[in-house]
């Protein structure tokens, strides 16, 4: 673990504000706060000496408590947690208040940055043109991975406010009102609670971020930005209310009313622009279509019958008629503010953010059984018995070409009728906030062609549109598919085998003439998911990344050939174990060979607060995206181009990380440990998320159907970090013995790729700390997995820093490195109280009620240890 330094720009004001902690009026507050550094104290002896959490808690109640009663020394750890919980929502609150002092947002990755390199108008010309057709596409998720209620989250932004401006009487009135404040949802949130707290940020950090840096960026290239060829440069994505994904709870219902408040939302932010800059457009000709902008704006909020807005280019129009007034007769006073209104709305349009569509293959398929048989039962002619039996190509072409509307009144099966409805949701969605309010749907656990075209088959068969021509044996309506349908198809590979082979399935489809002319109608143009955390749960870090790294060399390849405009759009979690860590340096080390036409990637959970959660970290993180993607079409850089000997040695080092990964996921004592030592079961219990922890109902746990995440925030919680390096040690051990070590150092040295993957493994192993689970090496049946866990964990973090030439983890980042230090230091005394719980529950010789209250006790440690990491689950 990095050691902490008192001194470092978060540490000094930090210990500051928490000491206003103890001055606040409630009862106790300063007996717990007081003891609590004690506690701490005794935690980090404890450890050091190898002292188990029962035995150091017990030590501690001894020397300071041991004519206590039971029930009030373990109600005293209860108040432990509820005041570590606050010192944590203070620290981040601390970050994110001086995030402006700590990063420079005009430094190496931002747009400013970025045009000082720009050398010659070639260079320039170069850039505009890439501007012109380049995307980055943040697309928020409801992944359960957020722990701070809404409630709570508001209190950490306007702390961050109140602690810029050094006001401490608001500070102490702020920790007054978050004392007061429960930090557990009372139930489970529902999807639309979900999209409802990712809106916040919508509104108060993308709505003026994402324009500002367009704007920024727009004017110091000198262009226009009214006219500007490609205002979706910067573009939003939204999940909530369009995952299905194992997810019950989202029905076609909840899909429109989520649509609907996207649309709300953003006018509601139109209409107070305008009303404001009304203020200002106070002249001859201008105050008019501003008049009518304000009025027409509000109708279309809240009174349709009158005159109103049919879609965003009529109030453009308007916006567009008081700019040629205010340029021809009024100096063009006010004018960038203007602009600036105007490029929000050729931005985000009606619709605010894309809602994406997602559901598992396997869904599709049981939907399809049904189909397939109602059709067996009504048309004599139709044998599925030799639908079933025939090719994969024939079974495409037949979904492809039927001319069969769908009717939810022909089918007894719910799912089957709610499918029906999510596709028809989707045409709603675009006649009401545009097409791009609701254009792609996501196939999760995509594992073939005909995975892609049964999904494009039911949105054939659910829409209605222009004439197509009719058939032989089309029944009544047939005449009113569709010949194009305005939906991008985006399957989702995750598993090794299924990225292996990414590259044959879309081939299949971009060889068959019905997809082929489903593309062509999307300007053949294919967007591809890629799964980090799935994959990582698979096959382990180092191979999961190489893996994806390679599939997108293949799916590059194949696309090309058949001149086909590739996306690749990357599920990427808050961990690096779920894909996360340092996003930026990931994208700036592609090399030629993997098309970089747009960024696509998810923000989830945590990590939309914790990098995008104020506008400063929101304008850092987005711009760094921005760049690298620019970057590497302007600047050509050996560094990031692999050779043949290159990849051999990363296929050799992924192969070798595999095996290790394998054996310890094909343990026996793998899943035992998880569902009996681990607080993996009560992931369930904490009410972060509207959807199950697990996919599937059955009883038990079984390994495929566990999640990522809580899979990856087990290992967290244990502070083991197990997804974020495991096998990588192991990996470099091999290759060192097979003489590679000094091709190994050559290539760390020259690859970016290589070197983010290093660095965010070295971020896993300084969160990890296996002294808090130590005591396991006397357990009976998991201290020999434990050993194991901990000989990879020594082997990694000592062949990582011999490879990176470091003495201590993150050296090279020591911002970084101090963060994690002060927010390790922090959480160590809820780490103890929860391993302290989980030994007694592990004991079994406690009564039901006293194990309901350990049961407790490491659910309500939970919260605060993920906060604490920020991007843990």
């Amino acid at each position: 673990m990095p050691t902490m330094n008192f001194d470092s720009p978060i540490a000094l004001p930090y210990h500051t504000f928490n000491s206003l902690f103890l001055s606040l009026p409630f009862r106790g507050i300063e007996e717990t706060g007081t003891h609590l550094a004690l506690f701490g104290q005794a935690c980090k002896e404890g450890f050091a000496e190898g002292k188990s959490p029962e035995q150091i808690v017990e030590q501690y109640w001894a020397e300071y408590f041991e004519k206590l009663p039971a029930t009030e020394r373990i109600s005293l750890l209860f108040y432990f947690i509820q005041y570590v919980e606050r010192q944590v929502v203070l620290f981040d609150s601390v970050e994110d208040a001086l995030f402006e002092s700590t990063h420079d947002l005009n430094g190496v990755g931002s747009v400013n940055h970025l045009l000082l390199r720009l050398r010659t108008d070639a260079e320039r010309k170069k850039l505009l043109q890439k501007l012109g057709a380049f995307q980055v596409r943040l697309v928020l998720t409801a992944h359960p991975t957020q722990f701070y209620p809404g409630k709570v989250l508001g209190i950490i932004n306007d702390l961050g406010l109140e602690i810029r401006s050094s006001n401490l009487a608001q500070i102490r009135l702020l920790l007054m009102q978050l004392g007061k404040t429960t930090f557990i949802n009372r139930q489970k949130p529902t999807p639309l609670d979900e999209a409802i707290s990712l809106g916040w940020y919508l509104e108060n950090v993308f709505y003026n971020t994402l324009p500002e840096t367009l704007f920024r960026l727009l004017q110091a290239l000198g262009q226009d930005a009214t006219t500007f060829e490609n205002p979706h440069l910067l573009a939003l994505g939204f999940w909530p209310g369009g995952d299905r994904d194992g997810n019950p709870n989202v029905t076609a219902e909840i899909t429109l009313s989520v649509a609907a408040r996207m649309r709300e939302g953003i006018l509601r932010r139109y209409y107070h622009d305008i009303r404001q800059l009304k203020r200002r457009l106070t002249f001859s000709g201008t105050e008019d279509w501003m008049a009518a902008a304000e009025r027409k704006v509000h109708n279309t909020l809240y009174y349709p019958e009158q005159e109103t807005y049919a879609s965003c280019q009529e109030l453009i129009s308007d916006l567009l008629e008081a700019r040629h007034i205010l340029i021809r007769d009024h100096q063009a006073l006010f004018l960038d503010e203007l602009d600036r209104v105007i490029l929000k709305v050729r931005i985000f349009g009606f619709y605010f953010s894309s809602i994406d569509i997602r559901q598992d293959s396997r869904k599709h398929d049981e939907v399809w059984q049904a189909i397939l048989q109602n059709w067996s039962e009504k048309f004599p002619w139709f044998d599925i018995r030799e639908f079933q039996q025939a090719d994969e190509h024939t079974k495409i072409n037949r979904l492809l070409t039927t001319k069969f509307l769908l009717d939810e009144n022909d089918y007894t099966d719910a799912f089957v009728k709610e499918t029906i409805r999510s596709f028809r949701a989707i045409y709603t969605i675009q006649k009401n906030n545009g097409e791009l309010g609701c254009h792609r749907y996501v196939i999760s656990n995509c594992k073939s062609a005909l995975h892609v075209a049964e999904v494009l088959a039911l949105a054939r068969l659910t829409s209605e549109g222009r004439p197509a021509k009719s058939e032989e044996n089309d029944p009544a309506g047939a005449d009113r598919l569709p010949n194009t349908i305005d939906l991008d198809i985006v399957p989702l590979f995750e598993t090794i085998e299924d990225l292996a082979d990414a590259g044959r399935v879309m081939t299949t489809l971009y060889t068959n003439e019905h997809y082929a002319r489903h593309l062509a109608g999307r300007s053949k143009r294919q967007t591809i998911m890629l799964g980090f955390s799935d994959g990582t749960k698979d096959g382990g870090y180092l191979r999961a990344n190489w893996s994806i790294y390679r599939a997108k060399e293949e799916l590059t390849r194949v696309s090309r050939e058949h001149g086909i405009s590739v996306v690749f759009f990357d599920g990427r979690g808050g961990p690096p174990g779920r894909g996360g860590g340092n996003n930026a340096n990931y994208y700036a080390a592609h090399g030629a060979d993997i098309e970089n036409r747009e960024i696509h990637v998810t923000i989830q959970g945590q990590t939309v607060s914790s990098t995008y959660g104020t506008p400063a970290s929101a304008r850092f993180n987005i711009e760094r995206l921005l760049t690298a993607g620019l970057e590497n079409h302007l600047f050509e850089s050996h560094a990031r181009e692999l050779t043949e000997a290159d990849r051999g040695l990363m296929d050799e080092l992924a192969d070798a990380a595999f095996r290790a990964y394998l054996e310890l996921k094909n343990h026996p004592e793998f899943v035992p440990y998880l569902e009996k030592i681990t607080p993996l079961n009560w992931y369930g219990d904490s009410n972060i998320a509207s959807r199950p922890t697990k996919r599937g109902t059955a009883a038990g746990l079984k390994f495929e159907d566990l999640r990522a995440i809580p899979f990856v925030g087990a290992w967290a919680q244990m502070k083991q970090n197990i997804p974020g390096y495991y096998g990588f040690g192991a990996a470099l051990e091999a290759l060192e013995g097979a003489g590679k070590q000094a091709a190994l150092q050559e290539l760390y040295g020259r690859s970016l790729f290589l070197r983010t993957l290093v660095e965010n493994s070295m971020q896993s192993l300084s969160k990890s700390n296996f002294e808090v689970t130590r005591y396991l090496t006397k357990h009976p049946r998991f201290q020999a997995f434990w050993q194991l866990l901990l000989a990879e964990y020594e082997r990694s973090g000592e062949k990582l820093l011999e490879l990176a030439g470091q003495k201590a983890m993150l050296a090279d980042n020591p911002s970084s490195r101090t963060s994690i230090a002060l927010r390790e230091d922090i959480v160590l005394p809820l780490i103890a109280i929860q391993q302290f719980a989980l030994q007694k529950l592990q004991d079994g010789a406690l009564s039901p009620d006293q194990a309901e209250v350990f049961r407790k006790m490491v659910l309500r440690a939970m919260f605060g240890i993920i906060n604490a990491a920020r991007n843990a689950a």
